[in-house]
């Protein structure tokens, strides 16, 4: 059973991503006596902020320092994770753009397993571990029986676990900057250029503290309305999945996801979203949700704290009645 684990974290602007408290609670669920080291890699004062911020929640937190990551390639740090990471280690990393683009080549590298997407984990035992993930277009839930004999790369789903705030440790900072770039910084294909910011339409959903969010479960363009006149009467912002932006019906600022906005509400009604992780990867913040949905095998469920299965044409007329009645 693995006695160190390590969690890549994710940053951007001094401050780490939401998933860095989530990869924490994964730790302890396959190992709660661990030791749970983070690695961050950056440039600059940045990093240092980063790393301070999250050294009492980490055991220990490696950083990688370099002007070449400032904005992080994988290309270039996938070689520089290699060599300072043991032997069969267990590494969790966040489910997103760039887990997706780290991950996979670095357990080539390290000879290790590979267990993309995971919403779940049942732990290690006798060199076997068992995780949850899904098949089919999140129709299936599948558990998976992995050997880490040789260690296991792991891109954790965000939003799969609570965050976990418990932990409080002296600050244990240690800079592998040297050791990971002994042989200079790798040469990559890719370059950096700039980062375009999302559009902000009329509403600036990044801005809501309750937000009413639609699917492709709504059917019609014309049906839109009853889902504004529920978020006028909660005073909710509505937002959307891609498919309702795809299909031309609300516009691009109003997406929720890895391909449009990420949002930090504190409450969120799903209506009719099925859950992939492209969606709910733009989901930070452990918001109190609420997902109605006519499928109950919708993954969308298994990140709901709670759950309603139902045709969210009758249910949502209903629901604003409902408020409406109680507000007088």
């Amino acid at each position: 059973m693995a006695q160190q684990i390590f969690a890549y974290i994710l940053h951007k602007d001094g401050t780490a991503d939401d998933t860095a408290l989530e990869l924490i609670a994964a730790a302890g669920v396959l190992n709660p006596d661990a030791s749970i080291t983070a690695i961050v890699a950056g440039s600059g004062a940045e990093l240092d902020t980063v790393c301070q911020n999250i050294g009492p929640r980490f055991d220990e937190v490696w950083k990688i320092d370099h002007e070449a990551l400032a904005y992080v390639n994988a290309e270039v740090l996938r070689p520089a994770l290699v060599r300072i990471l043991p032997k069969a280690s267990t590494i969790l990393i966040p489910h997103e753009h760039f887990g997706m683009d780290l991950a996979p080549g670095l357990s080539v590298k390290l000879d290790a397993a590979f267990l993309p997407d995971v919403f779940g984990l049942e732990g290690i035992e006798n060199e076997k571990l068992k995780a949850i993930r899904e098949e089919f277009l999140g129709q299936v839930s599948t558990h998976v029986l992995c050997d880490v004999s040789n260690g296991v790369v792991i891109t954790v789903r965000p939003g799969s676990f609570k965050a976990d705030e418990s932990r409080n440790r002296d600050i244990q900072i240690v800079d592998k900057s040297a050791e990971a770039l002994a042989d200079g910084v790798p040469g990559s294909a890719r370059r950096y250029l700039e980062v375009v910011a999302a559009e902000v339409g009329d509403v600036d959903i990044t801005k809501s503290d309750v937000l009413v969010s639609v699917g492709r479960g709504i059917e019609d363009q014309d049906n839109l309305e009853i889902v504004f006149d529920l978020a006028k009467a909660m005073g909710a912002d509505v937002s959307c999945s891609r498919p309702i932006v795809d299909a031309k019906w609300l516009e691009k600022s109003r997406q929720v996801g890895t391909s449009g906005q990420t949002v930090k509400p504190k409450v969120y009604l799903a209506l009719g979203i099925s859950g992939a992780f492209q969606h709910l990867g733009g989901i930070k913040g452990a918001p109190f949700i609420i997902a109605v949905n006519k499928n109950p095998k919708a993954p969308i469920f298994q990140a709901a704290d709670v759950g309603v299965v139902d045709d969210i044409l009758d249910f949502i007329p209903e629901l604003t009645d409902r408020i409406n009645e109680i507000k007088g």
